[in-house]
């Protein structure tokens, strides 16, 4: 139900009556499985981040190495950064509608530990130096929502997602191991 509701939300905010009409159910209905609009927002944002990150763990899982496979779970992500579904839902309405704390606590359910696996790999294979992996993950997502932040904002033809792209990969340079 919440993938028609988030199709339907693409454009504009719904009101009640369009958003029981998308999922074709009653408006009793809709409030028998959701306290209100914001409850169903919660649901139809985690409902996304959860398809996000099932893409980019299927897409890096043939990476070469770790590195490499957050190089490319970096990647999927800025482009799905580029779909006005995740820019409207994800990155501009989530925020502002749940507000930063439970926007920050989904992303981080569905993300982090996608991150912070990778990253262990990644020491686990001498890739890069070891050290605390739960700080450098945290703070590499956090310069990914930002980076995914600012392609939402942009309105220049995919030139942000193109200079974001070289600035993650040279963040990612920055943590090879140099010895």
């Amino acid at each position: 139900m919440t993938t028609q509701v988030a199709a339907a939300r693409r454009e504009r905010p719904l009101n009640t009556e369009e958003i029981v009409r998308a999922a074709r159910l009653t408006r009793g209905a809709l409030y028998h499985h959701f306290t209100g609009k914001e409850d169903l927002f919660r649901a139809v944002y985690e409902e996304l981040e959860q398809e996000i990150v099932q893409r980019i763990a299927q897409g890096a899982s043939g990476a070469a190495d770790p590195l490499e496979g957050l190089r490319l779970g970096t990647r999927l992500w800025l482009d799905a950064c580029e779909d006005p579904a995740v820019q409207r839902i994800a990155l501009l309405d989530a925020p502002a509608v749940l507000g930063w704390e439970q926007w920050r606590e989904i992303g981080q359910r569905y993300a982090f530990g996608l991150v912070q696996a990778e990253l262990q790999l990644a020491i686990d294979a001498g890739q890069i130096d070891p050290q605390p992996v739960e700080p450098l993950a945290h703070m590499l997502l956090g310069a990914i929502d930002e980076a995914g932040m600012l392609i939402a904002r942009a309105d220049d033809a995919g030139e942000t997602r193109r200079e974001v792209a070289v600035l993650v990969d040279r963040l990612l340079d920055a943590f090879l191991r140099r010895s």
